[in-house]
């Protein structure tokens, strides 16, 4: 909570010029009745779009559905969620390759790794909840590590 309140506050969100990203937080948040923390984020997102100071735009290429040109690995690509390949899209096309902030979808457990290869990083906000989250998903595997041991 802190983070997004520190980023609300200055600092830069990327996402892409087409709104998917802002598309996706849509699918899972309510900016117009703001109640938790991903909700009032979305809202100052929204009303933030449009300021270059505050969010910076940047161009993907759609190869076919949900498929990005400036996705980093393209042997990971057809693994990774559908829903989620536009993040690391925008990170990886951004010239400052910005660190994904990975809240509690615990499938980023998986990815982290491979993206780091090439440069994108994901910082995992809520790391006791992914570590529960995955557990609970998948009972049979061991959890995977967490960047610097988060």
């Amino acid at each position: 909570m802190a983070r997004l309140q520190a980023r609300q506050a200055a600092g830069v969100v990327v996402i892409d010029n087409a709104y998917r990203i802002l598309g996706e937080y849509q699918q899972k948040t309510k900016p117009n009745q703001p109640k938790g923390v991903g909700d009032v984020f979305l809202k100052w997102l929204l009303q933030n779009a449009a300021n270059p100071q505050r969010v910076h735009q940047i161009s993907l290429t759609e190869v076919s559905p949900k498929e990005f040109t400036e996705f980093p690995d393209a042997v990971l690509q057809p693994q990774f969620d559908a829903s989620d390949r536009m993040f690391a899209a925008a990170a990886h096309a951004h010239p400052d390759k910005p660190p994904i902030w990975q809240a509690a979808d615990s499938k980023w457990l998986a990815w982290w790794r491979p993206l780091g290869a090439h440069g994108v990083q994901v910082e995992f906000l809520c790391p006791a909840d992914v570590r529960r989250f995955y557990a609970a998903r998948f009972p049979q595997q061991p959890v995977p590590e967490l960047p610097n041991g988060a």
